[in-house]
């Protein structure tokens, strides 16, 4: 029988940035991780405070309004922001 491909196979170690502090802050890593009910769950730690952890559902780490992969400078992260008056046009 073959084995089950791994959800998110990459997510134990990752750094993520959050797009809004939470917690108090921005740089997060992935230090655990569990499959509870058909679902990937991520344990993320604040980067500077090992205090602060929580879990959240891994797949909310693909919205990019909310968390950016790797850690981003506040200059990055304002580079990321599209304003909310502005149209973007993607027929390039």
């Amino acid at each position: 029988m073959a084995k089950k491909k791994q959800k998110l196979p990459h997510l134990l170690g990752s750094k993520w940035t959050a797009m809004q502090k939470t917690w108090g802050w921005r740089h997060f890593q992935v230090v655990s991780r569990k499959n509870e009910g058909g679902f990937v769950f991520a344990e993320l730690m604040a980067s500077c405070d090992s205090q602060v952890r929580f879990w959240l559902n891994a797949k909310v780490l693909k919205n990019r309004n909310q968390w950016q992969p790797g850690w981003k400078s506040l200059q990055e992260q304002m580079e990321l922001e599209i304003p909310e008056d502005v149209d973007v046009i993607d027929d390039f």
